[in-house]
Order: structure tokens, then C-alpha cells, then sequence
């Protein structure tokens, strides 16, 4: 048995490109990896047989468990019945049919047609050639620039990476390219200048913004896209008030809003998805991650009324669309999908989120808001967040040689919680299925504070 593991390890590191993955440490085993071999509920199974809690869902993507027999049985029925076929000119399936009515259904008003592909990447890659067309279609040839925000996640394409506002995505890529701009990340407690409370932080949010669209040119700017709940960037709670402030400022300058829900939709948050949660009107949404529960890859865009109507009259000059997917409207992944929302249903994962999610914030709290090692605790229905601070009062981080996040992130891990260490700040995140009870997430709190003591012992003591 150690020997097959010894081979696997050696294939692995000798033959396999991983994601995010130091390449050199991977190459030559420093960094050890894990081969995971099963799973069940909110837990996983590596290769030693150590079982985990899972409490960021994977990637925020396992949001009915792992598991689900259901699902499986779904992709083996619709795989014996039809593989496959392509969705060009017009060619459907069942399947396909069924999924995208309930796609608008699970949607906020105004939404129209569904378009589909593989990752959340390719279909904000979809939203901006969308974007454009719709521009060009009305004669507006220069109003083509896309807003974001830093801190923001879109993907990790050319134009989706662009979109990302965070510099680790840039880096040896010459990115972002032109026509892509950002602006402040709304995060009281990091971004806020010194004195002010979250309403002032929301009028300095919307004036930044103005500020930009007036420097560019409101008849340049195409979009903004934007998540919900900021994921990837720290997991980051807008301030009360300021999707209402932000969608004022863009009606006014004829600026169309795409809503990124590849984190926050399909009950991650505790409603059907973040435009529900947060009162956001988009125009367009951009929907993968919990669409499948990761049970099959599936992303999709969420084409409003205004743009589709655009997109049909343009058809009408111009003939069809030339962007297109071999995968789009895969019938495999659309059998996952249905498989994946009966369970959201007929289980009502949606409130579990909302009840169960409210709780991890209030044990977060009660567990972290006096720790000296911790600058801010913030949640959002199953989403969640422990930012670790040198000085909470005077927002001084700690020394980014010092990783604590990254060590509170393994000091978990060692006692059976996964929990992620996100990028570009001290900051532990959580994501856990939406299956979740009460009793798991006192289980994950419980392992997560001894970790954080384990690493505050260790760095306070190295302070003094």
C-alpha cells in the first residue's frame, strides 16, 4: 500500500500542473499534498485515511455535500441515455430545457435567458464579449470599459484575471489589460479612512466611484461587475447601505451591473442568491459553483431583459452571435444541476444557510471578538471570515513574513479542520457546506480557536 502511495506522490509532482500551487516546492515534495480519496457529508478522506471537516466546501462549491448518491445517480441515468450533443443552432435537450426555466425561477426579477459553460472564468469571459456586443449594437463604439473593484474575484482568463482586483492573479501575466479599471473595495475596517463610520465609508465608496467614471467618461464605461459578498478577496461584507448607493450612482450613467453570484448564489447566503440577499437589480448574473454543487463542472450567464433585447434585435443586422462553447448546455452537467437544486429544495438548504449560517457568525464572534490575535470577525449567512490583526484598534497587520494566516490554516488542518487561509491578508475563511448543523459548527469553532491559540501563544511570545 505505501509503495502504490510513493508512486502516486512520485507521478504526481513528476506529471501534473497544479493550480495556485507553488511549482518548485510541488516539483521536488517540499510542499507534501495530499491525495483525497473520499468523502461523505462535510467530511473528507485522504490518503492516510485522515478524515477532515470540510468548512470551506471545497472551493465555496460542495453546498449539499459530498456524497449524494442522488446526484451521481442523475449523471449515469443521463449519460447512458445521451452523453452529449452540442447546442449550436438551435439544438437542445431535455435536460438543458428544464434546467434553464428553473435557473430564472431560482433568479430575481427581470431575468431572461440562460447561457452556459464549464467555470465561473469562461462565463464572466462570456459576460464581457456580451457587454460589447450589446454596445456596439446600439452604436456606442466607446463605451466599452469595465469597473471592478480591488479585492474583487472574476476569474483567472485574460479578461476575467483583468477583472480580478488582485495583484497575485497579475503578477508575470502583463495584466490587467486596458479598458479594465478598479475601484475601492468596500471594506470598513481595512479601507475606511481614519474617523469614519459605515455610512460616511459607503458616501467615500460612491464618491471614489463617481470620481472614476468622471476622470474615464461615462460614455466609455461599459460595466460594472461586482460579487455580492467579496469571496476570494477575504470574504468581505458590504457596509449597510451600499448596494443601494452603488446602483443609484450607475442608472444615472446608464452603466450596466453584472452581479458575480458564482459564490453567493444558490443559497450561500441564506436567500436564492446575493441579488435577493442585498437588493441588487442586475442586469446580468453570473452563476457556477453551487449550480452543481461541483457534482459536474457548469457555469452560466443570467441574461436580463434590457440586454436581451438588445441581443435580439442585433440579430436581426448581424445574424448570429459568434461566441460559442463546445460544452455549453451540457446535458451530463444540466442532469447534476437538476439533481443538485431538488436537494436545495426539497431540503430548504436556503433557510439551513440562513439559520445555520447565523449561527457560525455568532459562535465566530463569541469565540474570536476579545482574542488578541484578531482584528474582525464578519459573516454572512454560510460565509465567513477571521481577519488576524497586530493591533485591531489601530488596524495594524501583522508582518506578512510572520503568515500567521497561513498558520492558523495549518495549525486547523493538523486538528482536522479545513478552513482557508485566503491570499493577500491574514485572514481565515469559511465556507462549510450548507448541509451543516449547529453541532458541526460548534465542532469547527471549538478546533478552530485551539489552532488560533496554539498560534498566538507562538507569536504574541516572539513579539515580547
Amino acid at each position: 500500500m505505501q509503495q502504490l502511495l510513493d508512486q502516486l506522490f512520485t507521478e504526481d509532482r513528476a506529471h501534473f500542473m497544479h493550480p495556485s500551487t507553488h511549482a518548485r516546492d510541488h516539483a521536488t515534495g517540499t510542499l507534501p499534498g495530499k491525495i483525497i480519496k473520499g468523502a461523505k457529508g462535510i467530511r473528507i478522506e485522504d490518503h492516510d485515511g485522515k478524515t477532515y471537516i470540510d468548512a470551506f466546501a471545497g472551493l465555496y462549491c460542495v453546498n449539499i455535500g459530498y456524497g449524494r448518491t442522488e446526484v451521481a445517480d442523475a449523471i449515469y441515468e443521463q449519460a447512458k441515455k445521451l452523453a452529449y450533443y452540442h447546442t449550436y443552432v438551435g439544438h437542445s435537450t431535455d435536460t438543458i430545457i428544464e434546467l434553464s426555466s428553473r435557473i430564472i425561477d431560482w433568479a430575481p426579477k427581470g431575468m431572461k435567458k440562460v447561457y452556459y459553460g464549464m467555470s465561473g472564468s469562461d462565463a464572466n469571459e462570456t459576460q464581457i464579449k456580451i457587454v460589447w456586443y450589446y454596445n456596439n449594437v446600439l452604436g456606442r463604439l466607446n463605451k466599452k470599459k469595465i469597473i471592478s473593484r480591488q479585492r474583487g474575484y472574476h476569474g483567472s482568463g485574460i479578461v476575467t484575471g483583468s477583472l480580478t482586483g488582485l495583484p497575485g492573479f497579475h503578477q508575470n501575466f502583463d495584466l490587467p489589460i486596458d479598458r479594465f479599471m478598479h475601484t475601492v473595495c468596500p471594506h470598513w475596517y481595512r479601507q475606511a479612512p481614519a474617523g469614519m463610520n459605515e455610512a460616511q465609508f459607503v458616501a467615500y465608496c460612491v464618491d471614489e466611484l463617481e470620481k472614476l467614471i468622471a476622470r474615464e467618461g461615462a460614455d466609455t464605461i461599459a460595466a460594472f461587475i461586482a460579487e455580492p459578498v467579496m469571496g476570494t478577496g477575504g470574504i468581505i461584507v458590504p457596509p449597510h447601505g451600499y448596494w443601494a448607493a452603488i446602483q443609484q450612482v450607475l442608472r444615472k450613467h446608464d452603466i450596466l451591473l453584472i452581479s458575480d453570484e458564482v459564490v453567493c448564489g444558490f443559497g450561500r447566503l441564506g436567500s436564492k442568491m446575493g441579488a435577493q440577499h442585498y437588493g441588487i437589480e442586475p442586469d446580468l448574473i453570473t452563476i457556477a459553483k453551487g449550480l452543481t454543487s461541483a457534482y459536474a463542472p457548469l457555469s452560466g450567464v443570467i441574461v436580463g431583459e434590457r440586454v436581451w433585447d438588445v441581443i435580439e434585435k442585433g440579430s436581426q443586422g448581424y445574424g448570429a452571435m459568434g461566441h460559442g462553447w463546445t460544452y455549453s448546455g451540457h446535458p451530463v452537467c444540466a442532469a447534476a444541476a437538476l439533481a443538485n437544486l431538488d436537494i436545495l429544495t426539497r431540503e430548504d438548504l436556503t433557510h439551513n444557510a440562513a439559520e445555520v449560517g447565523g449561527y457560525l457568525g455568532e459562535q465566530l464572534h463569541a469565540a474570536f471578538d476579545a482574542h488578541p490575535l484578531v482584528g474582525e470577525v464578519r459573516s454572512a449567512g454560510m460565509l465567513a471570515a477571521v481577519e488576524f490583526m497586530a493591533d485591531k484598534d489601530e488596524r495594524l497587520p501583522f508582518d506578512a513574513g510572520l503568515k500567521v494566516g497561513p498558520k492558523v490554516s495549518a495549525a486547523a488542518l493538523q486538528r482536522g479542520v479545513i478552513a482557508r487561509a485566503m491570499p493577500h491578508g491574514d485572514i481565515l475563511g469559511f465556507a462549510p457546506p450548507l448541509i451543516t448543523t449547529r453541532a458541526e459548527v460548534d465542532e469547527i469553532v471549538g478546533i478552530v480557536r485551539d489552532a488560533v491559540d496554539e498560534v498566538a501563544h507562538s507569536v504574541l511570545n516572539k513579539a515580547r
